[in-house]
């Protein structure tokens, strides 16, 4: 069953990265952009076919990557020789090559929210805090003003926002049969307060209020769905922005980085274990992290490309290709040797615990 896991989590890079290079690819076709080529994988071409407009479109045999090649750029004539070509890239208006390039990390995001809709919809929200998940309908909780997806906050003089269902059940318990019980809970970021009377129920031979209590994913309203998804996705952004800023300025964290295997093993354990909601969740912050990392000022990625791009806009003039073209080969050959790091230390991991 591993290897099904492990296959499940090289198609989920796969696909983020087939999302982030058809940004580009869109842009470029909304722009009246020709493209050359677009490349699933690296490495030797598994399969390939010509579309219509003469683009390239190509499988190959790395399936952890992937490209969007235009004529002319510096990846496609890194010495400008077919500056003249109708086709070429960087003849384009400057605000339309920078639209193509952000194009990319942008729909690493609406994939994000995307996924996070479909997450929120079937799964519901994450949470720690018990809530209820079902009232019945006619009894002293639902009479009371109670209602599903309800989060408790205390019962009394009891905090409940760190508690467990069935320290919530506890409390509950605690009371005196037939006694009042105040109940304070929070309902779409509001508090609400309740007094809720337990009946004897003649069935049961004890007295209840008639609620269900849970805890893990809280099932959501239709109205709720987008707004959940949009802070799950933002709250992922943010959680990334402040690690690679910790990185970057204290290191802290840098020891935990994963290239692809670990991220593959990553996935297919976790995958594993939580199924397909937790799979989903990793998805949708490896398609945040793709873009963000994307957009960092390092030569090779679409960051860079935009500052040599902002530059051409206040010069009015392009930077020489010969030149940009070396400083893209010099990031690459950083990148390569990052990514041979971080994979010497994913494989280190799998055999030392």
């Amino acid at each position: 069953m591993i290897v099904l896991y492990v296959l499940l989590a090289i198609l989920m890079l796969g696909v983020l990265v087939m999302i982030h290079e058809f940004g580009h690819f869109a842009a470029a076709r909304l722009c009246g952009i020709e493209v050359k080529e677009f490349s699933i994988g690296f490495g030797k071409k598994l399969w390939g076919r010509v579309g219509r407009r003469g683009t390239q479109f190509s499988l190959r045999l790395v399936p952890l990557g992937g490209y969007c090649m235009f004529y002319g750029d510096t990846d496609d004539d890194p010495e400008g020789k077919t500056k003249d070509d109708p086709r070429n890239f960087t003849a384009t208006a400057v605000w339309k090559r920078m639209l193509v390039t952000v194009a990319g990390p942008l729909m690493n995001a609406v994939l994000a929210l995307a996924l996070s809709v479909v997450l929120m919809t079937f799964w519901g929200a994450e949470i720690d805090t018990p809530f209820l998940y079902e009232v019945t309908d006619g009894s002293p909780a639902y009479e009371a003003g109670l209602r599903p997806g309800d989060v408790f906050v205390s019962i009394g003089d009891t905090d409940l926002t760190a508690a467990t269902a069935q320290d919530v059940s506890n409390v509950i318990g605690g009371y005196a049969q037939g006694q009042p019980i105040p109940i304070t809970m929070l309902r779409q970021g509001e508090e609400l307060s309740f007094t809720v009377t337990p009946e004897y129920n003649e069935t049961e031979k004890r007295y209840m209020i008639g609620i269900t209590i849970q805890q893990g994913q809280k099932k959501l309203s239709p109205g709720r769905v987008l707004p959940e998804a949009w802070n799950l996705t933002a709250d992922s952004a943010v959680a990334i922005i402040d690690a690679l800023g910790k990185m970057v300025t204290t290191g802290e964290g840098l020891d935990q980085s994963a290239g692809p295997v670990g991220i593959v093993s990553l996935v297919a354990k976790e995958t594993q274990t939580g199924g397909l909601p937790v799979y989903l969740n990793l998805a949708i912050f490896i398609s945040i992290n793709l873009g963000l990392m994307n957009l960092l000022p390092i030569p090779g990625l679409d960051g860079c490309r935009l500052i040599f791009l902002l530059i051409e806009a206040i010069r009015r003039k392009p930077v020489d290709q010969k030149v940009e073209a070396i400083i893209h080969l010099l990031g690459y050959v950083f990148l390569l040797g990052l990514m041979l790091l971080f994979t010497f230390q994913d494989v280190r991991r799998l055999f030392i615990r």
